[in-house]
């Protein structure tokens, strides 16, 4: 026996610490995700600017690109600050959740609210890792589903945000389902292969349809990559349940918008963020939904 599988089996005989210790990560790796959410649009604005400039042959002229405050920005430095002073963050102030808490909400500084998203995000990333963990259990799966779960929550985030699908946290998670599936880890290699491919097309395929009779388009590219991530990862029979699951409540949600009035038709919606909540439903209970649907039917 190794020191992995003892390790899972210590933890596996141990629930209170295999989920505190899960729930203490997530909150961990939530306040990971909170920098990675704020700070990876603007480096990848800033890449933009510096490409265009060297597209257009002007280099040096730094007055095209506005500010040059992400110059230097990468996802460890600066360190954190408020952005209203430019305290900088102490580690007690930096504890997830707790210091938000003991704050009361505000800066230490300038006594500035602190926004809700943030501990909003690590409580969230903190839940989501211990339904995985419950439902997976210390296994490989159980580590590779966590993976994944922090890496949609980052994706869903900064696309209701932004409306962008970064290929720098979509591609690797893409890829590595492609590379679990040569263990079998949730699917074998074919399943994955073809899920991908079923899954880039697929939405590839509705985009153009969408472009063809209306002339607009209705989703980014950034979409097709993040359903063939699902195809990868959970098999190509999985993509029927993800775009239903993210579809109908995409719509409702548009629609409640436009009749609330607080959305225009010609203003873009995210999808991402219900294809991410869609995928991840499906990972930890696809096969629970899918055997319910076919109870009730009566098929099975």
């Amino acid at each position: 026996m190794n020191n992995v599988e003892m390790l899972t089996q210590i933890l596996a005989q141990m629930p209170a610490l295999l989920y505190g210790g899960t729930m203490a990560l997530g909150l961990v790796i939530g306040s990971f995700l909170n920098v990675v959410i704020l700070r990876l649009p603007h480096i990848m604005e800033r890449e933009w600017q510096q490409e265009c400039r060297q597209l257009l042959a002007h280099a040096d002229d730094t007055e095209a690109t506005g500010s040059d405050d992400t110059a230097v920005m990468t996802l460890s430095r600066p360190g954190s600050h408020c952005p209203d002073c430019g305290h900088h963050i102490r580690p007690w102030e930096n504890i997830p959740v707790l210091s938000f808490l003991l704050l009361r909400g505000r800066c230490s500084q300038c006594a500035k609210p602190i926004s809700w998203r943030y501990p909003t995000i690590e409580a969230l990333t903190a839940l989501l890792s211990l339904i995985v963990i419950w439902q997976f259990g210390p296994t490989l799966p159980g580590a590779c589903a966590l993976l994944l779960t922090w890496g949609l929550i980052a994706l869903a985030v900064i696309d209701a945000d932004t409306q962008l699908l970064p290929d720098n946290i979509t591609l690797p998670l893409l890829w590595f389902g492609l590379l679990l599936s040569l263990w079998n880890v949730f699917v074998d290699s074919q399943t994955a292969i073809i899920g991908a491919v079923s899954g880039y097309l697929s939405l590839w395929l509705i985009f153009h349809l969408f472009r063809l009779l209306t002339g607009k388009e209705g989703m980014g590219h950034g979409d097709f990559k993040l359903l063939a991530l699902f195809g990868a990862w959970i098999g190509w029979q999985s993509l029927p349940q993800i775009l239903l699951l993210s579809t109908i409540p995409g719509a409702l949600f548009g629609i409640a918008l436009i009749v609330s009035g607080r959305n225009q038709r010609q203003t873009p919606i995210a999808f991402g963020p219900f294809l991410a909540i869609a995928g991840w439903i499906s990972l930890v209970w696809g096969d629970v939904i899918t055997t319910t649907y076919l109870r009730w039917s009566g098929i099975a």
